[in-house]
């Protein structure tokens, strides 16, 4: 009888404990199903930010007998030219006997107002300052901004910037609707951007996509916002809008092979675009510092042949004689590491940050040279056009036609060609064979060091090729023309 009771109390806590669990599984919440990003309405953002994009126009005075000979005025076509050609659309020249004018007397002298191109534009202050692409209004005669209300304005050029592609008009008026300009350095790959523009002139038209890139290296003095939102000839200028409704770019190139949008197109930062406009309003130019070098990447192979720990910095490929670089003692084949304390991580970061560099500043350039790192002050000039290379003299008696070990056969420097060349050191190529062919080293180039040693002469160059490992691979520093670059070999037989 004991035993029945203690198991039937044992099956009444069994069942209450059955009945419990089930109970606390029941009461405990639901797992919660993955949440789904719905995809962002843009109407609100359009509304707000539509008003303050405006349509941009420009037209070119030319001589009334243009159409005579043959010029294509559509302005689209004109866009797209000199968008992807760089370059107004071709005239064609009149054929001999051709009459030209339209039969009024002195009529064909008179100058006329044509269409030119279409652009896109937005208003950055309420009283009337607009940005847009250099390109847009480069070469125009006049610019005409329409606002979305359709109202006209003859607009002013207060001030363009090729390298950067910024513009910045002005027009005459007042509680103008502005856009809000955001910052360009805390957009992410991923998030959703839209567009508004004038694509081949069809005003107010909006397109959405996401940041597929951040810094795409695609110019010397600025890193591009790259996307995939659909941009075409005449959206050029228009604002890269987030979805707060702010400003983060301006639109300004596509990676196209027809023409066309391709699904690649590029942005410039609209932080970087306000510095150039401030300086534009400021001054109606933009300054920017030099210090005379031509550079390059370093390679991993080129960084290892070096001693370097990884590939980074800036190879100095060319000194411009009597620079800024040039006196401050920086050399052919040194590698920038840092610039006034900033690391230079690729070629590109270099030309921006010194281009930042108000003229007449010092600043310190640490270089890897032979092994060592090593500081230097450089004197920042203002930027100015390049100077014309002059190639090297390749006249030389012929020497010994036996390649060395690295494939090449070379000759000493004659001393016209050092002074032509301003070198002290060197021998010239005469002939490449084997990998140094492959690497593209040919006649002409001159051999300046190998590895971490100067060469003075080709018995010398000869001497220290027979001693390299076959195991490893040389750097050796070619010059051609005015410009210098390391080109990593593998010694062999005959440099195969």
């Amino acid at each position: 009888m004991t035993s029945l009771k203690k198991t039937i109390a044992g099956c009444s806590l069994l069942a209450a404990s059955v009945f419990a669990a089930v109970t606390a599984v029941s009461a405990a919440p639901a797992v919660a199903a993955p949440s789904v990003a719905a995809l962002p309405d843009f109407a609100d953002i359009v509304d707000r930010t539509g008003p303050g994009v405006v349509n941009i126009r420009t037209t070119e005075r030319v001589r009334n007998n243009s159409q005579a000979q043959g010029g294509i005025d559509d302005p689209e076509m004109q866009e797209f030219f000199r968008r992807f050609f760089g370059i107004p659309i071709p005239r064609q020249q009149p054929q001999p006997g051709t009459p030209r004018g339209n039969g009024k007397q002195g009529s064909q002298n008179q100058p006329e107002e044509v269409p030119r191109g279409v652009g896109s534009g937005f208003i950055i202050s309420a009283d009337g300052f607009i940005l847009t692409n250099a390109h847009v209004v480069d070469g125009a005669s006049d610019v005409y901004v329409t606002l979305t209300d359709k109202r006209e304005f003859k607009a002013k050029v207060v001030g363009s910037d090729t390298r950067t592609d910024v513009a910045v008009l002005k027009i005459d008026g007042s509680n103008l609707p502005r856009l809000v300009m955001g910052d360009s350095d805390k957009i992410r790959a991923g998030e959703w951007v839209l567009a508004i523009g004038s694509p081949f002139g069809l005003e107010n038209t909006v397109t959405a996509g996401i940041v597929s890139a951040k810094a795409r290296d695609t110019g010397d003095y600025l890193p591009l916002i790259q996307t995939d939102v659909a941009v075409n000839p005449g959206n050029s200028g228009g604002p890269l809008i987030n979805l707060k409704g702010e400003v983060i770019g301006i639109n300004s190139q596509i990676y196209s092979r027809s023409g066309g949008f391709m699904g690649i197109s590029f942005a410039v930062p609209i932080d970087e675009a306000l510095r150039v406009a401030d300086q534009l309003k400021a001054s109606g130019r933009v300054t920017r510092g030099r210090i005379g070098v031509q550079i390059g990447e370093v390679t991993k192979d080129v960084a290892e042949s070096l001693g370097l720990a990884r590939a980074q910095g800036a190879l100095v490929q060319r000194v411009e004689p009597d620079g800024p670089a040039a006196k401050a003692g920086l050399e052919a084949g040194d590698i920038i590491l840092k610039y006034n304390g900033a690391a230079i991580e690729r070629p590109s970061d270099l030309p921006r940050l010194v281009g930042a560099t108000k003229p007449g500043a010092r600043s310190t350039v640490n270089i890897w040279r032979k092994g060592s790192a090593r500081d230097v002050t450089v004197t920042v000039v203002e930027l100015e056009a390049d100077k014309q290379a002059k190639p090297a003299d390749e006249k030389k008696a012929k020497p010994d036609n036996t390649p060395n070990a690295l494939g090449l056969i070379v000759s000493n420097l004659s001393e016209a060609q050092k002074k032509e060349l301003k070198a002290d050191n060197g021998v010239l190529v005469e002939s490449a064979t084997g990998a140094a062919a492959a690497a593209g080293i040919r006649p002409g180039d001159v051999v300046q060091r190998l590895n971490d040693v100067d060469i003075k002469d080709a018995k010398q160059f000869n001497q220290l090729v027979a001693k390299l490992d076959p195991k490893k691979r040389a750097a050796v520093l070619i010059r051609r023309g005015d410009s210098s670059q390391f080109v990593p070999l593998r010694p062999g037989n005959g440099g195969n």
